[in-house]
C-alpha cells in the first residue's frame, strides 16, 4: 500500500491543522496507525499511535492537543493538531502496518510561527 500524507502548511502559533494520509488502497486490514514527526536536525519521533480497539496514544508534547483518527470507507486517517506550538514544526509522517509501523508515507511540513 502506498501512503500520501498532506495538510502541512505555515500557520501561526495557536492555530490547528488537520494532516491527511490517504492509502492507495483498503486500510481496513491494518489495525495499526501512526503519526511521526522530525524536525531539523532531530531524530524523528512518536507523535501518535493507535490499534484498533485500544486507546491512543500520545507523546507527552501533544497530549491534550492532537488528536488521531481513520476513515476506513475512505481509507485514510488523520491527526488534528490544535492549539499548535513553534516547537510542533517538523516534517510530519504517517504509517500504517500491523502492530508497527510497516508502510510510510513521505512527510507533510508544518510551520508553526511565533
Amino acid at each position: 500500500v502506498q501512503l500520501q500524507a498532506s495538510g502541512g502548511g505555515l500557520v501561526q502559533a495557536g492555530g490547528s491543522l488537520r494532516l491527511s494520509c490517504a492509502a492507495s488502497g483498503s486500510i481496513v486490514r491494518f489495525n495499526y496507525m501512526g503519526w511521526y514527526r522530525q524536525a531539523p536536525g532531530n531524530q524523528r519521533e512518536f507523535v501518535a499511535t493507535k490499534i484498533s480497539g485500544r486507546n491512543p496514544n500520545y507523546a507527552d508534547s501533544v497530549k491534550g492537543r492532537f488528536a488521531i483518527s481513520r476513515d476506513n470507507a475512505k481509507n485514510t486517517m488523520y491527526l488534528q493538531m490544535d492549539s499548535l506550538k513553534p516547537e510542533d514544526t517538523a516534517v510530519y509522517y504517517c504509517a500504517v502496518g500491523s502492530y508497527r509501523s510497516d508502510y510510510w508515507g513521505q512527510g507533510t511540513l508544518v510551520t508553526v510561527s511565533s
